[in-house]
């Protein structure tokens, strides 16, 4: 066997390899003499049969796995002494076509390699960290929006007419055509206009009702409802109000820590400061992230694999194109070119791809079973009632289990990296950290 270099340029490689017919047939032969003693034919014992006759009826079939399992053979173990890591699965072509059993084989294989990175010191890269505290204001709007949600409100009856944000008691029939349909019914049912949770211009129909009132209201079910037999039509439901209430704000104090589980008002307050504070810690690591990444861009120079760097901007550009266009669905459109900007982007984002697996790799950090399983577990939260089906999908489907995983193996090199670095903590307001995630978000 034979491999022979025919282009070394920049990442690029493309070799010339050739199975002589010798070769292949020792190992047709070989395969042979190992499956004989196990092979039953007619007016043979077995492993009697001989081996011109096992040639004759599988020679054929074993020539094309020897073929392969050469060619294979060769490439890895041309790596395995080069280094070589490919950027992707090596092509594989074999240059001549008009081949006959009895000729050598001959295989070009072109692939891109994986570049050299150099070592990064991190300790000379600078970063600064913004820390913001929870302070009483910050804790009061919070305490403020938790009694202004629908968990804490209470109503209390009035006398002028409902408006947004009541809630109205009544009982309703629902009808279409005069006829009455299951489940358009009920009695004592309390609603708050404006919630959304009837069907569209039926809590706008309410308005201005009092208690004591009767009010038909015309609506027409959007054609994508639910129930098919109700999808399009239009109903009259005739509304009996009994009572119009107004909102409560309750006061922050002990009852209202209980109702979010909470022993008392100074329990719900540390466990709101604790909320607001990671919080805060998630903004401003994601803020130190980008510049660490930013960092690392400018500091870190080496050659990228153009296979890679096209693959991710036509990625980037399609992705754009859907958002531009959500009325499309498939994918049966026209070819989506990538720009400069899209190009531009898609460098960035394989050189630090790149960069963080070899800084990874070379750290030995590793995702650990338990942290999969998290995640795993954080992703079947998304899917109420049908936990079992996900973990189900999750076990059959590595590709999946690998874009959880990579989000993981990142944020851990990037821990790794922040241990290192020079990180200087800096205090800030709410404010502050607030405009530098939003400076991220339009970037």
């Amino acid at each position: 066997m034979q491999v022979t270099e025919t282009l070394n340029e920049g990442l690029k490689r493309e070799y010339a390899i050739t199975v002589t017919a010798a070769e292949l047939d020792a190992k047709v032969e070989e395969k042979l003499k190992e499956a004989q003693p196990t092979i039953e034919m007619k007016g043979f014992r077995k492993g009697k049969v001989p081996m011109a006759l096992l040639r004759k009826q599988f020679g054929q079939r074993l020539l094309g796995e020897s073929m392969q399992e050469a060619i294979d053979g060769a490439l890895t173990s041309h790596l395995e002494e080069t280094g070589d890591r490919p950027a992707a699965q090596p092509q594989m072509k074999m240059t001549n076509e008009d081949w006959k059993e009895g000729d050598d084989v001959n295989v070009e294989v072109s692939y891109e390699k994986l570049p050299e990175i150099e070592e990064v010191d991190f300790s000379k890269i600078k970063l600064e960290r913004m820390v913001v505290k929870a302070d009483d204001e910050a804790v009061k709007e919070a305490l403020d929006n938790l009694a202004e949600s629908p968990q804490a409100v209470t109503y209390e009856p009035k006398k002028t007419q409902a408006k947004d944000g009541d809630q109205v008691v009544m009982d309703f029939v629902g009808k279409i055509d005069g006829e009455a349909f299951e489940g358009g019914s009920a009695e004592d049912y309390p609603l708050v206009l404006g919630s959304n949770s009837f069907i569209p211009g039926f809590e706008d129909g309410l308005l201005k009702v009092k208690a004591g009132q009767e009010k038909d209201v015309e609506v027409t079910f959007p054609e994508d409802y639910q129930a098919e037999n109700l999808a399009g039509k239009t109903a009259v439901f005739t509304c009996t109000i009994k009572e119009v209430k107004g909102p409560k704000k309750p006061k922050i104090d002990d009852e209202l820590a209980t109702k979010f589980g909470a022993e008392d008002l100074d329990a719900l307050k540390a466990q709101i400061t604790d909320r607001l504070e990671a919080e805060y810690t998630g903004a401003s690591r994601a803020v130190a992230k980008r510049a660490l990444l930013d960092a690392l861009d400018k500091k870190v120079k080496f050659d990228l694999p153009q296979s890679l760097v096209d693959a991710e901007a036509g990625q980037i550009a399609h992705q754009l194109w859907h958002e531009e266009n959500p009325d499309v669905q498939g994918h049966d459109h026209e070819k989506i070119e990538p720009t400069k900007e899209h190009i531009k982007l898609a460098e960035r984002r394989v050189k630090l791809g790149l960069l963080l697996a070899d800084i990874g790799q070379k750290a030995d950090v590793k995702v650990t079973d338990q942290e999969m399983t998290q995640a795993i577990m954080n992703q079947a939260r998304q899917y109420p009632g049908q936990e079992r089906q996900f973990f189900e999908f999750v076990q059959q489907n590595a590709q999946f289990r690998q874009q959880l995983q990579a989000p993981l193996f990142e944020d851990k090199v990037v821990d790794h990296i922040f241990e290192q670095a020079s990180v200087k903590e800096k205090e800030v307001s709410k404010d502050d950290l607030q405009k530098a995630v939003e400076k991220l978000e339009e970037e």
